[in-house]
């Protein structure tokens, strides 16, 4: 089985830990374990559960507390179709590998998180890429998707928000695409990790798993959550495929750790504040983003509708890699070059850390801009 090497991750592997302004995260501003208490009004009694929380395995499909949690963000969902991993990426994993059988048909998009065309591709599936362009938004193109489906589709890949452009799909379109992928009986996996913060005035969008009962939709508390330190993610799932993802559970993970699951499920019950936090965040850098396009000639972007990542586009002299590179060595500014996501002379700009370092390195940007000439 060879697998195809993740641009992405091999970025942030190489260069992030020397970064000194990181704006390739995409988490929203991480938060500390006291911040999390003080924000959850949790406080002493929280610290009294963990200290009494015995370090076993825990329950190996995750705790009857958790993902009833879980269960709760959706509509239609019972705990028992709320499947653990660890993080959104190891709830893809397991879903491709769960659907994805070689010969099988997979659809997938252009730029996308790498997981929801290699994987597929490892398997020995035959996967058709459609492109995301600037001039649709970057949203799929439905009749491209309609010409792009066939007999043999199994799985129909998104992510919404979408990975790195923060562009969303809305009810009505996704209503669309439920209705290709349900002509041919193909599964939808949505990759939903970003759901939850949308810009103002945007609106929030049902998940696949409340739309369509083929879909599977994956998230996890590492983005819109704040808290990428818990390796907890899930996938919710139809329940024909209960056992199959079981199975694959069972031969990758055992269980995502008892104080994860814990906390993980202390965050989850309170998922408004959390979210809340998340918003005004996006929400008041977005804005300094905004400000610093107007003044920046150089630089434009897709404006985002979710999510903490945009795809920005720099006018440079020279190649994305080159530039990103060059920029982390001369001011210490880390970008995430377009090029690891197939999209070359971009950049992925993770924009919700804190206001002070966004501000600094997006000055740092146009600084390095001027001393490229």
């Amino acid at each position: 089985m060879q697998i195809a090497p993740f641009g992405v991750e091999l970025w942030l592997n190489e260069f992030e830990d020397s970064a000194r302004l990181n704006l390739a995260e995409t988490s929203i501003s991480a938060l500390s374990l006291r911040e999390f208490f003080e924000l959850t009004g949790l406080g002493d009694s929280a610290l009294d559960e963990l200290l009494d929380a015995r370090l076993s395995y825990g329950a190996i499909p995750g705790s009857e507390r958790i993902r009833t949690a879980i269960s709760g963000l959706y509509e239609n969902v019972t705990p028992d179709l709320v499947t653990l991993a660890h993080g959104t990426i190891g709830a893809n994993h397991l879903a491709h590998l769960v659907l994805t059988d070689a010969g099988d048909h997979v659809i997938s998009f252009s730029p996308s998180y790498d997981q929801h065309a290699a994987i597929a591709e490892s398997i020995g599936a035959e996967v058709t890429v459609l492109p995301l362009l600037p001039e649709n938004g970057y949203l799929p193109n439905l009749q491209e998707l309609r010409e792009a489906v066939r007999p043999s589709t199994k799985l129909i890949c998104l992510t919404n928000p979408n990975n790195p452009t923060g562009t969303l799909m809305d009810a009505a379109m996704m209503a669309e695409v439920v209705g290709i992928a349900r002509s041919v009986d193909a599964y939808i996996l949505c990759d939903e990790v970003y759901r939850g913060v949308e810009a103002p005035g945007v609106e929030p969008v049902p998940s696949v798993a409340d739309l369509y009962e083929k879909g599977i939709a994956t998230s996890g508390l590492s983005k819109a959550f704040s808290l990428p330190g818990l390796r907890v993610g899930w996938a919710v799932i139809p329940k024909n495929l209960k056992a199959q993802f079981a199975d694959q559970r069972d031969y990758s993970i055992i269980s995502v750790g008892v104080l994860d699951d814990l906390l993980g499920a202390l965050a989850i019950e309170h998922h408004e504040v959390l979210l809340e936090r998340s918003r005004s965040i996006l929400n008041r850098n977005r804005a300094v983003v905004e400000q610093w396009l107007e003044n920046e000639p150089r630089a434009s972007w897709v404006k985002p509708d979710a999510g903490s990542a945009a795809l920005l586009k720099i006018e440079a002299p020279v190649d994305d890699r080159t530039f990103a590179i060059g920029l982390l060595e001369q001011t210490g500014v880390l970008l995430t070059p377009g090029s690891a996501f197939g999209v070359p002379e971009h950049y992925r700009l993770g924009y919700t850390c804190s206001e002070e370092t966004l501000r600094e390195g997006l000055a740092e940007i146009s600084g390095y801009l001027d001393q490229l000439g």
